[in-house]
């Protein structure tokens, strides 16, 4: 007897339905065909004990079970379930009338119990968008997939709860959730406020900017000035995910086994904070089955990196072109997969090896040369991605003891938002691009433009300073977010001014 079960493979973080053709005959053979890697294949001796020791069987007969399509690569031990239930249906121990009705997706535990699958929500999509009447899966899942709107998704426990709907001997209880309610119950939840930041005004206006055009910023300065503190309210400040964003972010997350059964979607942005000692392809996203790297998890949101000097150069040279393109294509010789990757860099760094260059009471012990090495680690091409670079000094004494509040991250956030909604308008017919940070060239000089005394301001700093031709570009957009902080029309002579300050990289005599 042939029967059809219907199961689902990740492709990017999109999915396809996979076929699972069982038919048994006679004979004693076991063939799986299809090109199931290694997880796949071994499912053999998964699904006989959990059958077993449930009081099933696989009978002893030839058994052919094809995964169309054939010529696509089945990878992972989520195809269990849909096998298993194949197997049963197929020698008439469960009855198969409801079953080519669902998606079917779950790995089997030897007792018959499920382990928790990855890509719930693009598998439900797919779902959905063939035309199932549902979706089955295990429970640690079921909140994930129950996000797709207009498709009955059920949580299982167990084989034999599964086998027990099928043979009409119970009803699975179809899980439900309002996913704009989801989505704006815990949109405002972060777990650090720029309130709890004492001083260093300049490098929270700095992070303001930032946020309000979506540019790269580093941050330079001596251990304990509070670099990493200030970076990680960077997402408190920025604009709330749209519904549309918090999907495409929970999508890559659920790819990537990142999302966590207790909540459904992801409605805050991101925050991703790798180790220095990072390889290129968990960066990026890669290995034999190409997965989503950092930049993609911080899709949406922001990837800091810490002690940028300590990330090996491969690794760092890798980030040019998603930090351009906003998305990064891993090729391998049978697949190519495409990820989405816009996010905002921050990063962090030490003036020098010891830490205390241009340090306002310690003295740097770093010999002549060391520190314009030190900062040589990071290539000219990187430094031309980051628009604002901001020196952090201490914070002195006095502010440390200081008992009055800082401005809360919610009314900073006030002020980038109605900044995004002037760039939102400004941007409307520009596919693709949101905010100031990813204007083209071509943009930039209808939208920057600068008067007589601007343009002499920006002349002299380059000449004077030492800033390099890169910068020019740079200043421009961060100057028209300034401008558009203000509610200004025009890009005036203080925003130009302020947008210099944010190039201290650029200057020749830095690190001498």
């Amino acid at each position: 007897m042939l029967v059809k079960t219907y199961g689902c493979a990740i492709y990017g973080i999109d999915a396809f339905t996979v076929t699972i053709e069982v038919n048994i005959d006679k004979g004693i053979q076991f063939f799986l065909v299809g090109l199931p890697d290694s997880a796949v294949r071994e499912s053999h001796q998964r699904i006989e004990a959990a059958l077993k020791n449930i009081g099933y069987k696989i009978p002893g007969k030839k058994i052919t079970i094809n995964m169309a399509p054939a010529d696509i690569k089945k990878e992972g031990s989520a195809y269990d379930l849909p096998i298993a239930i194949g197997i049963l249906a197929a020698s008439k121990q469960i009855k198969a009338d409801k079953i080519g009705d669902y998606i079917i997706m779950g790995e089997l535990s030897l007792d018959g119990s499920l382990q928790p699958i990855k890509g719930a929500l693009p598998i439900a999509i797919e779902a959905r968008e063939k035309g199932f009447k549902g979706f089955i899966l295990p429970e640690q899942n079921v909140k994930e997939a129950a996000i797709v709107n207009n498709l009955e998704v059920y949580g299982i426990k167990n084989l034999t709860e599964l086998i027990n709907f099928f043979d009409d001997k119970i009803e699975l209880k179809q899980t439900k959730i309002d996913t704009r309610q989801e989505f704006f119950s815990s949109l405002n939840e972060y777990e650090f406020d720029f309130s709890d930041v004492k001083g260093q005004e300049n490098i929270k206006r700095a992070l303001e900017i930032a946020a309000a055009g979506g540019h790269n910023i580093i941050m330079i300065g001596p251990p304990g000035a509070g670099k990493t503190m200030l970076a990680k309210r960077l997402p408190s400040i920025l604009p709330p995910l749209n519904l549309y964003e918090a999907l495409e972010t929970t999508k890559i997350h659920s790819v990537a086994g990142k999302t966590c059964g207790e909540s459904s979607l992801i409605s805050v942005r991101p925050f991703r904070a790798p180790h220095h000692t990072i390889s290129d392809a968990a960066l990026v996203g890669g290995g034999t089955n190409p997965k989503p790297g950092e930049i993609s998890l911080a899709h949406n949101g922001v990837l800091f990196l810490d002690e940028l000097p300590e990330f090996k150069r491969s690794v760092l040279e890798v980030l040019r072109q998603p930090l351009e393109n906003r998305n990064v294509t891993i090729s391998r010789a049978k697949v190519s997969v495409e990820y989405p990757a816009s996010f905002m860099l921050i990063a962090a760094m030490n003036p020098c090896p010891c830490g205390y260059y241009n340090h306002p009471t310690k003295k740097c012990v770093c010999a002549p040369g060391v520190v314009k090495k030190y900062l040589n680690r990071i290539s000219g091409p990187l430094f031309d991605r980051i628009d604002i670079h901001i020196e952090v000094i201490p914070v002195p004494f006095k502010d440390l003891t200081n008992m009055s509040t800082s401005e809360k991250s919610e009314k900073i956030r006030e002020r980038v938002i109605k900044a995004r909604l002037i760039q939102t308008e400004r941007f409307k017919n520009n596919k693709g691009i949101y905010c100031n940070a990813q204007m083209t060239t071509k943009l930039l000089k209808n939208i920057c433009k600068i008067d007589e005394e601007s343009m002499t301001i920006l002349k002299n700093a380059m000449e004077k300073l030492g800033l390099s031709a890169r910068a020019y570009d740079r200043i421009l957009k961060v100057s028209r977010t300034i401008a558009d902080l203000e509610n200004s029309k025009d890009i005036k002579p203080e925003h130009l001014s302020e947008a210099i300050q944010y190039r201290s990289l650029d200057r020749e005599s830095w690190g001498d």
